[in-house]
């Protein structure tokens, strides 16, 4: 792997354009072409994000999402309901700014 965050960003954007390509050319009865298409996209965006890091350690401002995370219900539970029975306190009278604690 290069070193060179430009080369690293050089080969990201190819990787783009390529995909956008094979995303046009695609014919569903052979997605192994886009399919390609996204597995190298997936590398260059990888191997720019590690580059970046390990020459200036800054990270890109998001992450790749595989189909696991998609299936993962553990933020289902990041809140609690009780937070939004409060709410009910409040009626239509309520909303006219005079809000009563």
């Amino acid at each position: 792997m290069g070193t060179n965050p430009q080369d690293a960003l050089n080969r990201l954007i190819a990787a783009f354009e390529a995909h956008a390509q094979a995303a046009r050319a695609a014919d569903m009865a052979d997605a192994s072409i886009v399919e390609a298409a996204e597995a190298r996209l997936r590398d260059a965006f990888f191997t720019y994000d590690d580059v970046l890091f390990n020459n200036y350690g800054v990270d890109l401002p998001f992450d790749v999402i595989d189909e696991d995370d998609l299936d993962d219900d553990s933020d289902e539970d990041d809140y609690d309901d009780d937070d939004y029975d409060d709410w009910e306190e409040y009626d239509e009278d309520d909303l006219d700014g005079d809000l009563d604690d």
